[in-house]
C-alpha cells in the first residue's frame, strides 16, 4: 500500500509528493519547496516518519517542481532524475526563475543524477513506477504510473478538467492532446495527482475535462 503525502509549494502553488510504502522507502516528486518553511515540512515529514528517500523524480523540468532539489541532495544525497528530452530545460533552471516568477536563485542546483528514458523504472520499497512519456507542456513531460496502485503522477500535462500550458518553450497543442489520448486508456479508477490542484481520476477526467477523449 502506498502512502501519497502532498505539499503546496512556491508561489506558484505547486504540488511536491513524497510518496512511500511499508518498507520505509520514498520518493520524492517534483520537490518545488521554495519558501525555508515549506523546505522543513518536506524534510521533517521524512524524517519523522523515519523514511528512506531512494530517488528525487520530476515529471518535468520547469523551475517551480525543482525548486527545491537543492535541499533534498543537501539532506538525502539525492540528485534529481528527470525525462532527457528536458535536459534542456534542467540546464537554464536559473534563467527559468528569473523568466517564471522573477527571482533571482542565491542557491546552486545539483546535477542531473539520471537522464529517464521510456523503459527506466523507479523502484523502491516493493513498488516500482513506469513511465508513460507525455510531451507537449514541456518536450520531457512524463506521468509517473504505479499499475499496481492505480495511482499516477500527472506534472503539468493534465489538471482536474483542465491541462497544462504549452506555450513555453517545447510545449505543443498538438503533442498534449496526442499525451491526453494516451493516458486516456489507464483504468478509468486510476488516480491522478496533479502537479498543481486537487487530485483526480481518469474516469472524471474522461466525463468532464473538455481535451479528454477516448
Amino acid at each position: 500500500m502506498l502512502k501519497v503525502e502532498r505539499f503546496v509549494c512556491n508561489m506558484l502553488q505547486e504540488n511536491c509528493y513524497v510518496v512511500s510504502d511499508d518498507t520505509k522507502e520514498c520518493v520524492v516528486i517534483d520537490c518545488g519547496a521554495f519558501y525555508p518553511e515549506e523546505r522543513k515540512a518536506i524534510t521533517d515529514y521524512i524524517r519523522n516518519n523515519q523514511l528512506i528517500p531512494k530517488h528525487l523524480i520530476a515529471t518535468h523540468g520547469h523551475i517551480d517542481h525543482h525548486f527545491g532539489d537543492n535541499t533534498i541532495y543537501e539532506e538525502f544525497g539525492l540528485m534529481p532524475e528527470v525525462h532527457e528530452n528536458d535536459e534542456y530545460l534542467m540546464e537554464n533552471l536559473r534563467e527559468q526563475a528569473e523568466a517564471i516568477a522573477g527571482i533571482t536563485l542565491d542557491y546552486d542546483m545539483p546535477s542531473v543524477g539520471k537522464y529517464l528514458k521510456a523503459d527506466d523504472k523507479i523502484s523502491f520499497g516493493t513498488h516500482t513506477l513506469s513511465i508513460i512519456e507525455t510531451p507537449g507542456h514541456s518536450k520531457g513531460s512524463v506521468f509517473f504510473y504505479c499499475k499496481d496502485e492505480n495511482i499516477a503522477f500527472s506534472g503539468d500535462t493534465l489538471f482536474h478538467f483542465s491541462i497544462g500550458r504549452t506555450d513555453f518553450m517545447g510545449g505543443s497543442m498538438f503533442q498534449i492532446i496526442q499525451s491526453l489520448r494516451v493516458v486516456s486508456q489507464l483504468p478509468d479508477e486510476t488516480i491522478i495527482y496533479t502537479g498543481h490542484g486537487e487530485s483526480t481520476t481518469i474516469g472524471d477526467e474522461l466525463a468532464g475535462n473538455p481535451y479528454m477523449d477516448r
